[in-house]
């Protein structure tokens, strides 16, 4: 009897014992799944993000000093990014602190969206950015030579053996349209004048007004700014010379960004003009309107870039 009443107490706790057995083995098994599973769908970080969206760096070139640039353009981009919102799309500022830095950001695919200087965008298509528009204003884009109130010069031959401080040597109208408008007038800048690349346009006019140099070399954005932001040190100088105009700043945007989000950028920033708010923003950059335009719209750049090479030096591009 006590033999059947053992047989019949193992088969009556059997299922006990399948239950147990197979919480055992759950619980040994379940943290293996879930480590697989983790392994398996851990996202994996491309340089850019997915077609749907995502964040993009935006950069412009040093055409203010870093912090107007970065409360102007910031302000910009707040704006820009709550219309690209229903989009799943965000655009960062990158400020650059001079162009050398930035040209680097160019050569090293840093910026997926820039606004470089018309010489930059023309360059910026051997490192594969794409043109789709640029600022309009055409007749803002100038060079400007800037001496102190008073100061006994007339011509630009005058400027012959002068100090004059220049941005930087890629900046197309603070520094390549001076140094050919002074070849055309009888100077030579790589004999004639003592040339120095002071990083920005505040720095070059600064130098103007401490008497450092005897001229500067800039653009009327730039110089409007510092009349704003410095006006005691800017009644201490004047315009004395003006070359003509040139296309104004391009917009581009690295090849690989997907196609469907450089168009909802380009027509978010295309659209900036048609409200108050955004009229006042291009307002404070200097901006009548940022508009399309594509490589045939550079065409007088490099047009600019030939008699450049011929009358002046030869250029090297974006890493020189």
């Amino acid at each position: 009897m006590s033999d059947r009443n053992s047989a019949n107490a193992a088969l009556s706790n059997a299922p006990r014992v399948l239950f147990l057995m197979a919480l055992l083995l759950a619980v040994l098994v379940l943290p293996g799944c879930d480590r697989n599973d983790k392994a398996a769908y851990t996202p994996r970080y491309g340089q850019l993000p997915p077609t749907g969206g995502g964040v993009y760096i935006f950069g412009p070139h040093p055409l203010m000093n870093p912090q107007k640039l970065a409360e102007v353009y910031g302000a910009l981009l707040d704006k820009l990014n709550r219309q690209l919102a229903p989009e799943h799309i965000q655009l960062r500022l990158e400020a650059s602190l001079n162009y050398a830095v930035f040209n680097k950001k160019i050569i090293r695919h840093r910026l997926h969206f820039a606004l470089p200087n018309p010489y930059q965008t023309v360059l910026s298509q051997d490192h594969g950015y794409v043109i789709f528009g640029k600022m309009n204003r055409d007749d803002d884009f100038r060079g400007i030579i800037l001496l102190q109130k008073g100061a006994p010069i007339s011509s630009v031959e005058g400027l012959a053996g002068a100090r004059v401080s220049f941005p930087a040597p890629t900046a197309l109208a603070a520094t390549l349209m001076p140094e050919l408008f002074l070849k055309e007038h009888g100077l030579d800048p790589r004999r004639d004048i003592i040339a120095s690349f002071v990083g920005t346009h505040d720095s070059a006019m600064l130098n103007v007004c401490l008497g450092v140099s005897d001229a500067a070399c800039t653009w009327p954005i730039a110089w409007r700014n510092f009349q704003e932001q410095r006006p005691d040190q800017a009644r201490r100088i004047e315009v004395r010379w003006r070359t003509p105009p040139l296309p104004n700043n391009g917009l581009v945007a690295l090849s690989t960004v997907p196609q469907p989000v450089r168009e909802k950028v380009a027509r978010a920033l295309f659209a900036l003009g048609e409200d108050a708010e955004g009229r006042r923003l291009l307002d404070q950059a200097g901006v009548g309107r940022f508009v399309p335009a594509d490589n045939a719209t550079f065409a007088p750049v490099r047009q600019f870039i030939n008699r450049y090479n011929r009358s002046v030096r030869q250029l090297q591009g974006l890493n020189e």
